[in-house]
């Protein structure tokens, strides 16, 4: 009989406002259950911080200039994880953590991506073992060390028995897609970043109001979208150098062209600029005859913004159908949380995390440091 492990995923994306906390039982290949889903927002200090440290970091000279901010930071991060695990509370027994950590800098092209978080000081605080570090392996081998979560958009395929082909939309602070075309043969899935997602809305909100970010996007549908910025937004991405690499980092896009308009003009722009991206992305990708009824399934935090989802639904094909992963009876709030809950068993059991389809690594690699409390 295959094994399942009990495993807890821990979360901090792009928008640095807590930690998603996922449990799943989980074979590490063909079948999983959540147990347990639930949200912990980091106090103002941590929040704060973040954004200060990421707003800094723009190279990989500044990870050196900033050493002392990072390893301060990447302790209070650190135990504030391990409080998540002592709060979480499941009657099954933890057997393992995927720690993601906080990206605080990501480069692929230059084979760098930072997350903050200390898998030894945690093991040490939950005595539990912890994998980590889960990009490293694909750096070393050639790839961005990103999107990592498509294995795991492939298992939710399988389990759901999803019509193919399919494409999951996730739409954090970076937005990426996974097209599924073969459920069994994983040279035959593919993922890359596609650009902005909540990245430059919620830049926006936190710089000129109160607010972390647009609430369903209500501040955008009050707004008119500024044609001539809005052109010169597209202008300036089209143009942008490296288009072909797979994987972006919240610092890779400005909004200083927005500055000058009001709250409400500058979210309908930004949010109109991002949704034409995802939008152009999505018909380049799915442009032949045989994706034309591919269905769409939306992740992540952007999935709630009423006026970004229907700007990307103007920008692609109306025949294309577009919902949520809710509607599938699964939080998508919590898919990158459960993915690095499974991608932890998969580094465990030494298969693969990472494809040359996903992150253009060389091969595919498994991936995760593992530390094992002793």
């Amino acid at each position: 009989m295959v094994k399942e492990y009990t495993s807890l995923g821990l979360m901090s994306g792009t928008s640095g406002d807590g930690v998603d906390a996922s449990i799943i039982k989980s074979d590490g290949d063909t079948k999983f259950k959540v147990i347990k889903d639930e949200y912990f927002e980091y106090d103002n200090d941590i929040f704060q911080n973040i954004h200060r440290l990421r707003e800094k970091i723009n190279s990989k000279e500044d990870l050196k200039k900033f050493h002392k901010d990072i390893e301060e930071l990447e302790r209070k991060i650190t135990i504030f994880h391990a409080k998540v695990i002592h709060e979480i509370r499941t009657e099954s027994e933890i057997e393992l953590i995927g720690f993601h950590g906080q990206t605080i800098y990501h480069n692929g092209k230059e084979k760098i991506s930072l997350q903050l978080g200390d898998g030894r000081l945690l093991s040490q605080l939950t005595k539990k073992n912890i994998v980590f570090n889960f990009r490293n392996e694909d750096l070393k081998n050639g790839g961005e060390g990103a999107p990592l979560s498509p294995i795991f958009h492939l298992l939710i395929s399988k389990q759901l028995k999803l019509k193919l082909p399919v494409c999951f939309l996730n739409i954090g602070g970076i937005s990426n897609y996974t097209l599924i075309n073969n459920l069994v043969k994983t040279q035959d899935f593919f993922s890359r970043d596609i650009g902005p997602g909540n990245c430059m809305i919620d830049a926006w909100i936190r710089n000129n109001s109160q607010d972390k970010f647009d609430r369903d996007g209500n501040l955008a549908s009050r707004g008119t979208i500024n044609e001539i910025i809005f052109e010169q937004a597209q202008e300036l991405f089209s143009n942008k150098p490296d288009q072909d690499i797979l994987s972006y980092d919240v610092n890779d896009f400005d909004i200083s062209f927005a500055r000058g308009l009001s709250l409400e003009d500058g979210a309908a722009t930004l949010t109109s600029f991002t949704a034409s991206v995802i939008g152009n992305s999505l018909k380049s990708t799915f442009g032949s005859s045989e994706n034309e009824n591919i269905e769409i399934i939306i992740c992540g935090g952007g999935r709630k913004n009423n006026f970004l989802i229907e700007c990307i639904k103007k920008n692609i094909s109306s025949s294309k159908v577009i919902k949520p992963i809710d509607d599938y009876g699964i939080n998508g709030d919590f898919i990158e949380s459960q993915a690095f809950a499974f991608l932890a068993i998969r580094s465990i059991l030494k298969l693969p995390i990472s494809f040359p389809n996903t992150t253009g690594c060389k091969k595919p690699v498994s991936g995760g440091e593992i530390i094992k409390f002793r």
